[in-house]
């Protein structure tokens, strides 16, 4: 009996040993990406709808098991918006702790109508079931029309956040504003966030600063905080005025009838 355990003992173990080797496979691909022969690592990919891009993907296996790409997928996001994406299905195999090398042209004729300035993007490599082997990111400078989906879109939060702002303006103005600070701020929020959102529109249609998170968020929280602060800090609104009684006061005393 002591010798049955013993065993059992062991070849748990060895099972528990072998774990980490069996999930060694779930390891990400390494991916390196050339952009019409420049590496979009640490620089900017420029993407002009009127000629096509050439790709070159690397795909490099540190696992010990070989992995099969389906697709690979280009996509360029902002705001948590997928802007643009271009899905090309070139199956190979990368073989176990090597490496496979594809090329290919990239048509993006249509990038014309959905974006416009730097927008951060990514190039990711999908299995048959969609799931994400490996992947790089970098940023693109989309040589885009301003009427483009982006673009419409940063027109279309400026002229939101104009109104918001007008209408703010308009009840402080007209003293319609809540007595409670609190509230007058929280009036002001929705101004704050769309105004935060405009600028990193417009600093990525400027090509000044892409809108990555880390500067995303900050712009957007920076403004909805100002405009809160704005609201907190308006005057209180004024009493409104009485009533005037029209015509003279007469004084009348009551006494009861015998």
């Amino acid at each position: 009996m002591g010798r049955l355990t013993v065993v059992a003992v062991a070849l748990v173990g060895i099972s528990l040993m072998g774990t980490p080797a069996a999930a060694a496979p779930s390891a990400p691909l390494e991916v390196i990406v050339t952009v019409d022969g420049g590496t979009v690592t640490g620089r900017t990919v420029t993407l002009d709808p009127t000629r096509p891009a050439e790709l070159r993907v690397t795909a490099v296996n540190p696992t010990g098991q070989a992995r099969q790409v389906r697709v690979i997928r280009v996509s360029g996001v902002a705001l948590a918006l997928t802007f643009f994406a271009y899905d090309t299905a070139i199956p190979f195999e990368v073989p176990a702790r090597g490496e496979a090398t594809r090329t290919f042209p990239l048509d993006v004729r249509d990038l014309d109508g959905q974006a416009i300035g730097l927008l951060p993007a990514s190039v990711e490599l999908l299995d048959d079931d969609r799931a994400v082997l490996g992947s790089v990111d970098t940023v693109t400078d989309v040589r885009g029309s301003l009427w483009s989906v982006y673009g419409v879109f940063g027109i279309a939060m400026a002229l939101l956040t104009a109104l918001t702002w007008a209408s703010a303006l308009l009840a402080l103005a007209r003293h319609r504003l809540s007595p409670n600070r609190f509230r007058r701020a929280l009036r002001f929020l929705p101004a704050g966030v769309g105004t935060g959102l405009v600028a990193v529109v417009t600093l990525s249609v400027l090509r000044l600063v892409p809108p990555e998170p880390a500067v995303e968020i900050p712009i957007v929280l920076g403004a909805a905080v100002i405009a809160m602060l704005l609201g907190f800090l308006t005057p209180h609104p004024a009493p409104a005025p009485a009533d005037p009684v029209d015509g003279p006061t007469v004084g009348l005393t009551t006494r009861p009838l015998a």
